[in-house]
């Protein structure tokens, strides 16, 4: 099943909507991840604010895009594992995933949260969010290292998953890393 075509007519691969929020999401919590990074390293800087805005803005759109992919998983059972895959990957794989949906709602509410709490207004992309919570640097100290502690768990986990999926197309060639590929 090394051969593409193969790979993307098998039962075995994933749907479209599936593959759509896979590589969606695969772009922006990296780059969340990344941007947030930015954001500490030039906390000080008045220009710092147009990237926390950014930041947060890219945040609730991932939120939404996290529920969506959540009520399609919920609707659709996954592609399942080729047999050839031993079944130690494929629970290891299964449970990774698990993980990382925990990760994908958890990131984006301990952020939301962390705002919250900062007692800065919140804003999508300069629409104001209404505001419930009085500032308490307590609870925003906890849910920003809430954030910051997943943040470094998304970036192991993504790394191995990422890993894994090169292993599938470079070393095994068994069509694995195919069935979530658009093309």
């Amino acid at each position: 099943m090394g051969d593409n075509t193969l790979a993307r007519e098998s039962p075995f691969r994933y749907s479209n909507p599936a593959i759509f929020f896979h590589w969606t999401l695969a772009i922006l919590v990296p780059a969340l991840i990344g941007l947030g990074w930015y954001m500490l390293s030039i906390e000080k800087d008045p220009s710092s604010v147009w990237y926390h805005e950014l930041h947060r803005s890219l945040g609730i759109t991932t939120a939404i895009l996290v529920v969506f992919r959540i009520g399609w998983r919920i609707g659709q059972a996954p592609a399942t594992a080729p047999a050839t895959a031993p079944a130690w990957q494929t629970a290891i794989a299964k449970y990774t995933h698990v993980i990382l949906y925990g990760l994908l709602m958890l990131m984006p509410l301990t952020g939301y949260l962390g705002s919250s709490f900062s007692g800065e207004d919140v804003a999508f992309f300069g629409l104001p969010m209404p505001g419930w919570a009085s500032k308490n640097d307590a609870l925003m100290e906890q849910f920003f290292t809430a954030h910051s502690i997943i943040a470094w768990i998304f970036v192991v986990l993504i790394s191995i998953h990422a890993l894994a999926a090169l292993k599938h197309l470079l070393v095994n060639k068994d069509g694995v890393f195919q069935r979530m590929w658009p093309w």
